[in-house]
C-alpha cells in the first residue's frame, strides 16, 4: 500500500517591532490584538484533534513584544486610548479613536452588529482629517465608550469567546457599556497575552506541535549578508552602495535562539527564514546556529535545479532536500505554493465546506501522483492575518480541513522536523538560488529609490557605530544597546513599506520608527543625530486601489489587444496596488478597466499569465446580478434578489469576447441604472471549479457614478 502523504502545516506568526524605544510604547496594537484572536484560536483549534501534528513559526521579535507587554515594560498606545475614561478624553484622543477604532474587517466584524455599524455611519465610511475633526463633536461620552468597547471586543477570537462567556454577554448587550465592562475586555486581552507562550510550550512538550524560529528582527538575511546578492535574481537593477555584514546575520541567529529558548525551553531546530529569503552563503551560518532544516518557497527549488542545468519536475517538490555548501549543509523543505496561497487568500471567499473539500481533494491528488516514499507536502503561510476575512474567524474551515485530513486514508499530518529529517539520504542541491518566496527575488526590499535610501542609511549608521566604538570604547551595556538598534533597523518590515509595492495609512509611522532606531544609535553614544535622519524617506502618499473613469467610452468588443483609444478615459483597478500587508503570488489578472457610455457598462480584463477557467463580474448596486463567463463559452447573466442565490436569465443582451483579453458590454438597464448619475458597484472574481481564487478589489467593491448628461465634462467621483 502506498505511504500516505505527509502533510506539514507551518503557520508563521510575525509582527514587526512596533515599540518606540524612547518612550517604551508600542505605537500599534497588533501584537495584543492578534494574541486575542489568531494566536489563541490557532493553537486551541489544533489541540482539539489528538491525532493532529502541526508546526508554528514564532518570530523572536513577536515573542519579545509578547514578553514586554506581559511584563508591563512596554505600554500599548491604543490600549491607553481604550482605557481612558470616555468622559476624560480630550479632542486629540477622540480623533485618534475615531480614526483607529474602525481598523477591523467591516464586513465581518462591524456590519453584523447594529451599534458598531451605527457608530461607523456616524463617523462616516470615507473621511478626511477635516471631517474627522467635525465628527469629534457628534459623539457623546457614551458613544466613545461603546466604540472603545466594540473595537477591542470584536478583536477577540472564537476561542476567547468560548473561554470568557462574559464577552458573548457584552456582544449581546450591544450598547450602553460601562467603564467596568470596557476594562474587562482589555483585561481579557492582557490575560491572553500572558498565556500565549505557555500554551504553545506545553503543546510542544507534549509532542503535539513543533515550534520553529526566524532571525531575530526578521531581516532579509541575504541582503544583510551582502546587498549585492540581489543582483543574482535582479540583474541590471539599480542598487544602493554595497553593504554587507555577515556578523550581523550571525547576531540575528544567535539572538533568535536565545529568545526562542527563553520562551519555549529549548533551542529551535527548524527555521522559516524571514520571507523565505535564502542564499548559499547563509547555509554555514544556519548550521553554526544549530538550525538543522529550513523552509522556503517552491520557486527557490525549481530555480536551484535550473541553475544546475536540470529540468525541474514538479513532483520533485514533495520530498526533503539537502542544500550543500563547502562550509556547511542544511536540509530544506519547499512549500507547495498554490495550496498555501489558497488557504491564506482564497479559502475565506468560499464556504468552509467548499474550501476544505478543495484543499483535501488536491492533497489527495498529490498523494496519488507523488513519486517519493513517503511523499511530503509543506503548506507554509501566514498564521494570523487571514482569519479576519472569515465570518467566523476561520473556525469552521480549520475544523473541516483538519477533520478531513485526519479522516483520509491518503493523508497524515507530521511535524516539520519529522518530515525534514526523515530520509537518511535526501537528494542534494549544490547551487541554492538566492531569492525569497515573493517572485524568487528581493524586489520588495531593495532596488527602488526609497528602499535603496533605507539601506544606505543603515550602512552609514553602522559604519559610524564601528568607527565610534573603535575610537571611544564605552561600557558593554551601551555598546550592546547601540548594536540592537542597528539590528532592529535591519528588519525587513521597514523596507516592505518603502517603494511602490505596498501601501498603508501607517506608512509614515513605519518610516519614523525605522529612522528612530538609527537615530538612537547616536543618542545612546551621546552624539548629535545627523540632520538627514530627521528627513522622511517615504515620499509617496497612499495610492488608491482604483482610478475612476474620466470620460465616456464606447469600445469595440472584440477581445483583441489593440484599441487603445477605445479605452481612453476608462477607470482602472490597479491589481498590484491591491496588496496590503500580505503578498499573493501567481495572480491571474494584470488590470481591470471599466467605463460607460449612455447605453452600456464596459469591462476589460487583462491577464498576467495563463487565463483562468472562468470569471464572474458581480454587481451589487443598484441591483444584484452577475455576468459569468467560462473560457470558450458565452457570457451568462444571472440575477439575484439578495446577492446570494443567482438565477440565469435569457436574452440579457450581454456581449462578450474572450481572446487575448476578456471584454464585456452589459446594458445599463440590466444593471438597474435608470437615473442619471446613479451609483454602480461591482467586483471581479477569478474562478476554478466554482471556487473563488482571486477577487478584485480584494475587499469591498469598485463604486462609481453612472453616466449623466454632463459626465463627459467632468471627472467621476465616489
Amino acid at each position: 500500500m502506498k505511504a500516505p502523504l505527509q502533510t506539514v502545516f507551518l503557520w508563521h506568526m510575525h509582527q514587526p517591532y512596533y515599540v518606540n524605544p524612547l518612550t517604551r510604547t508600542a505605537m500599534m496594537p497588533w501584537v495584543r490584538l492578534h494574541a486575542a484572536k489568531g494566536y489563541l484560536d490557532m493553537i486551541e483549534t489544533a489541540l482539539r484533534y489528538p491525532g493532529l501534528r502541526t508546526s508554528f513559526n514564532f518570530t523572536p521579535v513577536l515573542l519579545r513584544q509578547l514578553r514586554e507587554l506581559a511584563d508591563d515594560t512596554v505600554r500599548d498606545a491604543w490600549e491607553d486610548l481604550a482605557r481612558t475614561p470616555a468622559e476624560e478624553l480630550n479632542p486629540a484622543e477622540k480623533a485618534l479613536i475615531l480614526d483607529h477604532f474602525f481598523k477591523i474587517h467591516w464586513g465581518n466584524l462591524v456590519e453584523p452588529y447594529p451599534r458598531y455599524r451605527e457608530l461607523l455611519e456616524m463617523r462616516g465610511r470615507d473621511f478626511s482629517a477635516r471631517s474627522l475633526r467635525e465628527s469629534v463633536a457628534l459623539f457623546t461620552a457614551a458613544d466613545y465608550r461603546d466604540l472603545q468597547t466594540w473595537f477591542n471586543l470584536n478583536w477577540c477570537g472564537f476561542s476567547a469567546f468560548r473561554r470568557y462567556p462574559e464577552l458573548a454577554a457584552l456582544r449581546a448587550k450591544g450598547k450602553g457599556f460601562t467603564e467596568e465592562e470596557k476594562l474587562r475586555v482589555l483585561t481579557v486581552h492582557r490575560e491572553i497575552v500572558r498565556e500565549i507562550p505557555g500554551i504553545y510550550r506545553r503543546a510542544q512538550d507534549e509532542g503535539r506541535i513543533e515550534l520553529t524560529t526566524t532571525p531575530y528582527f526578521h531581516p532579509i538575511m541575504p541582503l544583510v549578508y551582502d546587498t549585492q546578492t540581489a543582483e543574482r535574481a535582479m540583474p541590471g537593477r539599480q542598487f544602493p552602495e554595497r553593504f554587507g555584514a555577515p556578523e550581523d546575520v550571525r547576531a540575528h541567529l544567535r539572538l533568535a535562539q536565545e529568545e526562542h529558548e527563553r520562551a519555549f525551553g529549548r533551542r529551535a531546530r527548524g527555521m522559516w527564514p524571514s520571507e523565505g529569503s535564502v542564499c548559499p552563503e547563509i547555509l554555514p551560518l544556519l548550521q553554526e546556529a544549530g538550525i538543522e532544516y529550513f523552509c522556503t518557497d517552491e520557486d527557490i527549488l525549481f530555480r536551484s535545479l535550473q541553475a544546475e542545468g536540470r529540468v525541474a519536475d514538479h513532483l520533485e517538490l514533495f520530498q526533503p532536500w539537502l542544500c550543500c555548501h563547502p562550509e556547511g549543509s542544511v536540509r530544506a523543505l519547499f512549500r507547495e505554493r498554490p495550496l498555501s496561497d489558497f488557504i491564506g487568500f482564497n479559502a475565506a471567499r468560499n464556504t468552509p465546506e467548499q474550501a476544505a473539500h478543495y484543499l483535501i481533494h488536491h492533497l489527495e491528488h498529490i498523494a496519488d501522483v507523488a513519486m517519493t516514499t513517503p511523499p511530503v507536502a509543506l503548506l507554509a503561510l501566514d498564521g494570523e492575518n487571514a482569519w479576519e476575512a472569515f465570518p467566523d474567524g476561520g473556525e469552521a474551515f480549520l475544523s473541516l480541513m483538519y477533520e478531513g485530513i485526519l479522516g483520509s486514508g491518503k493523508l497524515a499530518t507530521v511535524l516539520l522536523g519529522e518530515a525534514a529529517l526523515g530520509p537518511a539520504r535526501p537528494p542534494e542541491i549544490h547551487r541554492l538560488h538566492s531569492g525569497s518566496w515573493i517572485g524568487g527575488n528581493f524586489d520588495i526590499w531593495i532596488g527602488d529609490v526609497e528602499e535603496n535610501t533605507g539601506w544606505e542609511r543603515v550602512a552609514e549608521t553602522r559604519a559610524f557605530l564601528v568607527r565610534h566604538l573603535a575610537a571611544h570604547p564605552v561600557e558593554p551595556e551601551r555598546a550592546e544597546a547601540a548594536w540592537m538598534e542597528i539590528y532592529a533597523a535591519e528588519g525587513s518590515d521597514w523596507f516592505w513599506w518603502y517603494g511602490p509595492d505596498f501601501q498603508t495609512d501607517t506608512d509614515m509611522l513605519f518610516d519614523e520608527l525605522f529612522r528612530l532606531h538609527l537615530q538612537n544609535v547616536y543618542r545612546i553614544l551621546g552624539v548629535a543625530v545627523p540632520a538627514y535622519l530627521e528627513v522622511p524617506i517615504r515620499q509617496r502618499g497612499r495610492a488608491p486601489g482604483y482610478r475612476l473613469p474620466t470620460g465616456l467610452i464606447t469600445p469595440q468588443i472584440d477581445g483583441q489587444a489593440g484599441g487603445y483609444f477605445d479605452w481612453l478615459g476608462a477607470g482602472r483597478v490597479e491589481v498590484r496596488q491591491q496588496q496590503t500587508a500580505m503578498f499573493q503570488a501567481d495572480r491571474t489578472l494584470a488590470d481591470v478597466h471599466f467605463g460607460f457610455d449612455h447605453r452600456h457598462f464596459y469591462l476589460r480584463l487583462d491577464f498576467e499569465g495563463a487565463p483562468p477557467d472562468a470569471l464572474a463580474v458581480v454587481f451589487c448596486r443598484p441591483v444584484h446580478g452577475r455576468v459569468r463567463v467560462e473560457r470558450g463559452g458565452a457570457a451568462v447573466w444571472e440575477s439575484s434578489a439578495d446577492g446570494t442565490a443567482f438565477l440565469r436569465e435569457e436574452g440579457a443582451g450581454v456581449v462578450c469576447a474572450w481572446q487575448a483579453r476578456l471584454e464585456l458590454a452589459v446594458p445599463l438597464a440590466r444593471l438597474g441604472l435608470r437615473n442619471a448619475g446613479e451609483p454602480c458597484a461591482f467586483f471581479v472574481q477569478v474562478l476554478r471549479g466554482g471556487v473563488e481564487l482571486e477577487r478584485h478589489p480584494e475587499r469591498g467593491f469598485v463604486e462609481c457614478a453612472g453616466p449623466s448628461p454632463e459626465f463627459s465634462k467632468q471627472h467621476w467621483f465616489v
